[in-house]
């Protein structure tokens, strides 16, 4: 036997590296004693909902106010209190849904509408006029503050950088008590933009000088928001620059510290996980992480990860499906099959050893439900490769296992057990998967439960209980009719009439029940059967009923299992004999 060599390193690629450098040369982070990684997440943040706004203008078609009423109702139904619902100052078309809103009256009073705002006077001073009437209502004021912006896109100092931020709140304030009447419950919330890249100390100085203006105390919160506006380090870096602000703050007690995170490296939800250990009191997305780029962070996904924790998540996403529809109408974009907990595939195995696993979590779940009265709430969910209960989001069990050529025989047992209630003993498991092998080794791709149907019916069942299926065998059942029945030893007289290849054959035969005596009747005309086990379950309930009987027997010098299906369950053990009799002869 030869062993396999050391693998050779690997060797450098050649793109060009050396135009990049790590996040932290550029902004450090010191928070030597840092605290959020021993935090847990034990309840929800705040939700806040861009899709209206920060999804929308990420669309390759934005959508019309048909669809962005949809998708408002949406998030109402599903119980986000926070809806940013756009940017009324770039377009009519923005101005006029918001005004919609209002005219509509479709905006109950414990839900607050957000509008996004830039820190220039006349878009201020629109913004603010769209929300005359909302009962609940915040203002976004946001301003660059990052060097790149400083430098690059603006050319503005620190100073003129704060002196922005400042003017803009100031402005806000007046147009509002202007604007807005004792009836609208005004808010108001800041975003030093592209916070990620901004150096910490003169992020706090912007938020500070905004506070200092806005006077948050008892009663009149101030929402921070500190966006990783394009996700360029890793999930703690940002944790890190999350609490170093929340231990920076001054009246902390009085700010609501939001988290905007995007996903350009594939982290977005770490990102705001770690966020929220960190300090993070509420968490801004779209709903399937619908966004600039790569998209905003997830809020169906983190959601989702605070249920299967335990923890509520104070949304309802208890039919995803129906929200993935929605959103897919919405927005016009398709969702991945693998897209965590919406997908059509994430609750799928192929897999053989996966599906054997989840058939055997599955029947001891059974079990611990039934020794508790039955109710499934009272047994803790563990089931191998589900993270969580298909039925809690409105799936059923139908798609948790398919069939391929990948697949054993746990998936082709938990299908027909799930499908066609035929609840296979474990040796016959493994002799029909290898039929199953070879019709995908045949004709490839998926076997649906329908097919998976053709082929047992085709292989077990001689009379054919499958659409299009022949009858098929050596020996076909006419009738087999117990006519002496001694009750003292239970020894029973059997008449039975058969074909065989065609010709009627009658016999009559006596054995310790009527399978042993059929048994006995077909070793007198000459075929060599002996039963090695045995089983046998009701299909289903009630008055028409079925049985299935299986049967393993040696045939003739070959072991092989009978199935037969019938109302009685004598008929189905005879017909499972027969079964395995036909298939030897085959």
């Amino acid at each position: 036997m030869r062993t396999s060599p050391r693998i050779s390193a690997q060797k450098p690629s050649n793109m060009p590296i050396e135009k990049y450098r790590p996040f932290l040369q550029t902004n450090p982070v010191s928070l030597p004693d840092r605290q959020w990684p021993n935090k847990t997440i034990t309840r929800a943040p705040r939700w806040l909902s861009t899709d209206l706004r920060d999804g929308n203008q990420a669309l390759i078609e934005p959508m019309d106010p048909h669809r962005k009423r949809e998708m408002f109702d949406l998030l109402v139904a599903r119980g986000f209190k926070e809806i940013e619902i756009g940017f009324p100052a770039a377009s009519q078309t923005d101005y006029d849904f918001v005004r919609s809103l209002i005219e509509d009256d479709a905006v109950p009073e414990d839900v607050t509408v957000s509008v996004l705002t830039q820190s220039r006077t006349e878009i201020i001073h629109r913004t603010i006029e769209s929300l005359e009437g909302f009962h609940r209502a915040n203002v976004h004021l946001y301003n660059a503050t990052a060097p790149v912006f400083r430098d690059i896109v603006f050319r503005n100092d620190k100073a003129a950088t704060i002196d922005l931020a400042v003017t803009g709140t100031r402005e806000v304030i007046a147009h509002a008590e202007k604007i807005l009447g004792d009836d609208t419950i005004f808010g108001f919330q800041y975003s030093p933009e592209i916070f990620v890249d901004t150096e910490l100390e003169f992020a706090l100085e912007v938020s500070e000088a905004v506070m200092d203006i806005w006077q948050p105390e008892e009663g009149r919160e101030i929402i921070l928001n500190l966006p990783a506006t394009v996700e360029r380090a890793t999930p703690n870096i940002y944790a890190d620059q999350i609490e170093w602000m929340s231990r920076n703050l001054s009246r902390r007690e009085h700010i609501a510290l939001s988290v905007h995170p995007h996903n350009d490296r594939g982290t977005g939800v770490a990102t705001a996980e770690l966020a929220m250990m960190a300090g993070a009191d509420r968490v801004e997305g779209c709903l399937l992480g619908q966004g600039e780029r790569t998209g905003n962070v997830d809020l169906i996904t983190l959601g989702m990860n605070l249920f299967s924790q335990g923890v509520d998540p104070e949304i309802d996403l208890s039919n995803i499906d129906e929200m993935r529809r929605t959103v897919e109408h919405c927005t016009r974009m398709q969702t991945p099959a693998r897209h965590p907990y919406v997908g059509d595939l994430v609750y799928t195995s192929f897999s053989g050893s996966h599906q054997d696993a989840i058939k055997k979590g599955f029947a001891a779940r059974e079990k611990k439900v039934k020794a508790a009265g039955g109710d499934e709430n009272a047994v803790i969910w563990e089931v191998p490769y589900l993270p969580i209960d298909p039925h809690d989001i409105g799936r059923d069990y139908e798609a948790v296992v398919r069939v391929n050529s990948q697949s054993g025989k746990g998936g082709v047992a938990y299908l027909m057990q799930t499908a066609h209630n035929l609840d296979l003993p474990r040796r016959l498991q493994i002799e029909f998967s290898q039929a199953i092998k070879r019709h995908t080794d045949t004709f490839g791709g998926e076997i649906d439960a329908a097919t998976l149907w053709t082929v047992f019916a085709d292989e077990y069942l001689p009379a054919s209980f499958a659409e299009g299926l022949k009858p098929w065998g050596k020996f076909s059942l006419d009738r087999a009719k117990i006519i002496a029945h001694d009750e003292d030893n239970d020894d029973v007289k059997l008449s039975i009439d058969i074909h065989r290849s065609g010709e009627a054959v009658h016999v009559e035969s006596k054995g310790n029940g009527p399978v042993d005596a059929f048994v006995s009747g077909m070793n007198d005309i000459g075929v060599d059967v002996r039963v090695l086990d045995y089983a046998e379950h009701a299909m289903s309930q009630g008055g028409d009923a079925k049985a299935a009987a299986y049967i393993e027997a040696a045939v003739e010098g070959q072991i092989v299992w009978g199935v037969g299906i019938h109302p009685s369950i004598t008929q189905a053990t005879i017909l499972a004999v027969l079964s395995a009799i036909n298939r030897a002869y085959r």
